[in-house]
């Protein structure tokens, strides 16, 4: 690195080419820093068996229940066309099917735009008669 001090022979109009580095270093040894202090809290984290997922084939069982949510929050059983009044028969349906053995699947198939509040008080109820196992219906992303 060279700096010029004084006239030493040249004109004040010479114009200084050479690039001033010092941000450019400053900035890499801030990185640096940053970096040497995060990664042993990257490196350190608790280990842990993340879920992978998979695409299974749906197969409907007989006994299995399908429950579709509108997404004006209307419950239909099964596919029927005639929604069910509210939770309150919702809860009567599953006491009944919660004793059965072995115990039915429900799987929930909601609209894509339903509100949450919906399928929350839907899987609450179910749960609530006693039904073990809750599963989600989900349209696969397109293959490209």
């Amino acid at each position: 690195m060279s700096m010029s001090i004084g006239n030493d022979g040249e004109s004040e109009d010479e114009v200084n080419s050479t690039i001033n580095t010092t941000p450019l270093v400053d900035i890499m040894l801030v990185l640096l820093i940053i970096f040497l202090v995060t990664s042993p809290a990257v490196l350190d984290s608790v280990k842990v068996k993340l879920p992978s997922e998979t695409n299974k084939i749906y197969v409907t069982k007989p006994e299995n229940i399908t429950l579709t949510i509108s997404k004006d929050g209307d419950m239909f059983w099964n596919g029927g066309r005639k929604p069910l009044a509210g939770t309150d028969e919702l809860f009567e349906r599953m006491k009944k099917v919660a004793v059965q053995i072995p115990q039915p699947e429900i799987h929930v198939r909601g609209d894509q735009n339903t509100r949450y509040e919906f399928v929350g008080k839907t899987i609450l109820t179910v749960q609530r008669a006693g039904i073990a196992k809750v599963g989600f219906v989900i349209e696969p992303p397109p293959k490209n």
